[in-house]
């Protein structure tokens, strides 16, 4: 019975995992166009601030004096922030093939495009190398833990055999 659930689990594993260069892949596009846009807000507000002789520090620094303007400040360094560390992950994650990314799970962090990404996705076939073998990956690790689980189960509470 324990070999079939794990010839199931590996089954599974490598459903799964198979799809995950085409998950990153449609990630990678979101990701791109999000970029894109954090990009183009701040290229703006650097114009602005070119426009009126400032660097952009200079400008987020003349951002107070009420509430409403330290709130914007707040929000335009978060904003800039964001575009910065989106930016890396994106060049990084460019730079890597299918395979590499399968190793950079922090890489796909951003939860919004991460999120967004998941509702769109739908599974299929994998019809790359870079498909089946996370595919093999994933059958061996599917298959891997439910054997390890099944042989721990089975000392824990199974029938000794008698030799």
């Amino acid at each position: 019975m324990w070999r079939v659930l794990a010839i199931l689990g590996g089954v599974s594993g490598a459903v799964a995992l198979s799809q995950f260069p085409e998950f990153s892949q449609q990630y990678l596009q979101r990701l791109g166009g999000k970029v894109d846009a954090l990009t183009a807000v701040a290229a703006q507000f650097d114009a602005t601030a070119g426009a009126n002789g400032l660097t952009r520090e200079a400008a987020l620094a003349a951002l107070t004096g009420s509430a409403v303007l330290e709130g914007q400040q707040a929000d335009m360094r978060a904003t800039l922030d964001l575009q910065a560390a989106l930016a890396d992950n994106l060049a990084v994650l460019r730079a890597a093939g299918p395979l590499e990314r399968l190793t950079m799970p922090q890489r796909l962090g951003d939860t919004d495009t991460l999120r967004a990404t998941w509702a769109d996705f739908r599974p299929a076939l994998p019809a790359t190398s870079e498909g089946a073998i996370t595919a093999g990956f994933g059958y061996v690790g599917g298959w891997g833990v439910v054997s390890l689980m099944g042989g721990l189960l089975a000392r824990l509470f199974g029938r000794r055999r008698a030799r």
